[in-house]
């Protein structure tokens, strides 16, 4: 009796953590979005965030969606990803309105001028929307004719989790030029950094596809050299650089 009793305390715990872990595979990514959203919109100002994140991360999460449909996994990355999609959306949302709001000439920017110059850069969220459609109805057409590849779908699921990957590496290469990590928010680093390791932890456990845990690994590792670089610079200091912090340097962390 005493057996079935704990037994069952056991499954309902593991449950309870299975659950728990689901949740934060599933909201914890766009925890950083939150703060940020709430500074653009208190201060009406948008220049800290570059919108090329939102491309980076609607990409990834839309070619993982497809993915799904060759190779299977777990319920919580797909739920993760929608849930990204919809907070690029709202935060494409937010900076486009701040930024026709603050911007002096009338001149307005479409997604139908197919005007390369002002790529991702238009006047209207709704024409992000149009960019955003398009390219998911491409890419869905595409997939449907090469489903049947194992080495399409596959390549696939690369592209996906490895564009995501990369979110880190303008950061990187910012403090790398200006052999320093002035500016940078040290407690967002370890954010990535705790997150990415619970994200690779939960890919590898739940046995997700080959393509998400090394990916996540090497998040991990960008992660980590980031670290290492506000360690280095901050014992040996560089011989200062007068630099600002451009939009690629948020890349990951707003």
């Amino acid at each position: 009796m005493e057996d079935e009793v704990f037994q069952h305390v056991v499954s309902v715990f593991s449950s309870l953590v299975s659950w728990v872990a689901a949740g934060a595979i599933m909201f914890g990514g766009v925890v950083p979005y939150i703060p940020q959203y709430r500074d653009i919109h208190r201060t009406q100002n948008a220049e800290g965030f570059s919108t090329y994140v939102c491309l980076v991360l609607l990409v990834a999460n839309i070619l993982r969606i497809l993915f799904r449909f060759g190779r299977y996994y777990d319920d919580a990355l797909l739920w993760q990803s929608i849930i990204m999609i919809c907070t690029m959306l709202v935060m494409l949302n937010l900076c486009t309105n701040v930024r026709m709001a603050a911007e002096l000439s009338t001149k307005r920017r479409s997604f139908l001028d197919f005007d390369w110059t002002y790529f991702w850069s238009w006047s209207r969220f709704v024409d992000y929307l149009h960019c955003v459609l398009a390219f998911t109805l491409l890419a869905a057409y595409i997939t449907y004719l090469l489903l049947d590849s194992v080495l399409f779908v596959e390549t696939l699921g690369f592209l996906a989790v490895f564009t995501e990957a990369m979110l880190g590496t303008p950061q990187l290469y910012c403090n790398y030029q200006n052999k320093s990590t002035e500016g940078m928010s040290i407690k967002m680093v370890l954010m990535w950094t705790s997150g990415d390791t619970f994200k690779t932890g939960y890919f590898l456990l739940t046995e997700a596809p080959m393509q998400f845990w090394t990916c996540g690994l090497l998040q991990v590792f960008v992660d980590v050299a980031i670290l290492f670089q506000v360690y280095y610079y901050s014992r040996y200091p560089q011989k200062p650089v007068s630099h600002t912090v451009s939009h690629t340097t948020s890349a990951k962390a707003l």
